[in-house]
């Protein structure tokens, strides 16, 4: 009997908070594993770290590799706030991740339903399921108010 669906976005969210708090854009990330458990949960570290790769997804995606041990994330899901960019889609596509769950669109500078659109590419060697719109307006709420807050 398989389970019903249970979405993991609102510790995504609350990620994502924390990230904000800190300075960061706020975009979090979860990457729960095939059985249900939560392997890690990130927010963007990009000017903590001075790293123009610690988003969000990456970061969750390194930490989850480095709890089990893998380079791949085979059957794991990642949730995610914010459409990832062309270079998180490619680590996603890489990390094997099953299925990927993102609130709030990136007509600027998303890479899975806008722009590159990465997934889409014959030379993607993966393609994970796609869920978007999960949590949609809290996501874009957090990012409307950081962004007005700093202009």
């Amino acid at each position: 009997m398989q389970s019903p669906f249970l979405s993991h976005m609102d510790q995504a969210l609350d990620q994502a908070r924390r990230a904000g708090e800190r300075g960061e854009v706020p975009v979090g990330a979860v990457v729960v594993a095939p059985d249900g458990r939560v392997l890690a949960g990130r927010g963007n570290e990009t000017r903590s770290l001075n790293d123009p790769s610690a988003h969000a997804e990456v970061q969750a995606i390194r930490a989850a590799c480095a709890e089990m041990g893998a380079e791949r994330l085979a059957g794991c899901d990642l949730y995610v706030t914010l459409e990832p960019c062309a270079a998180c889609a490619g680590v996603i596509a890489a990390a094997r991740i099953a299925r990927l769950y993102f609130g709030a669109a990136d007509p600027k500078s998303g890479g899975v339903m806008h722009g590159a659109r990465v997934f889409a590419h014959p030379q993607a060697h993966h393609a994970p399921e796609i869920y978007d719109g999960i949590s949609a307006a809290a996501a874009e709420t957090l990012l409307r108010d950081f962004f007005r807050a700093r202009r």
